[in-house]
């Protein structure tokens, strides 16, 4: 296994992400080694890099990119999605009828809970 992917697998390991400084030690390689191949999976889109402060130290908080997939269920009511999504009528929300529709269906779902 290539050290870029046996680096990503290690990453992957970490749910929440893990701090740049504590890879490089979990996986033995020196800091630049580490820094180098960080850098290309981030330029792949393979990585997310977020600054962090770890022990009072600057580092970074590395995630792996697919697993920062965007969730849309605050969109939508059962089966029902958001009529405000993608919507282009000029409307007032407290008046829209299709948007009235769905937040009683949020009700109705959540009073069957």
């Amino acid at each position: 296994m290539e050290l870029d992917e046996l680096t990503l697998d290690t990453i992957r390991k970490h749910k929440d992400g893990v701090f740049q400084s504590e890879l490089w030690k979990e996986m033995d390689i020196d800091s630049r080694k580490c820094s180098r191949i960080v850098t290309k999976l981030v330029k792949d889109g393979l990585v997310i890099r977020e600054s962090a402060v770890s022990n009072g130290a600057r580092t970074y908080l590395l995630k792996v990119a697919e697993d920062e997939k965007p969730s849309y269920d605050e969109l939508l009511a059962g089966d029902m999605f958001s009529p405000c999504a993608g919507c282009r009528d000029a409307c007032q929300p407290e008046y829209c009828g299709k948007l009235g529709d769905w937040v009683l269906h949020l009700v109705d779902l959540d009073n069957q809970s």
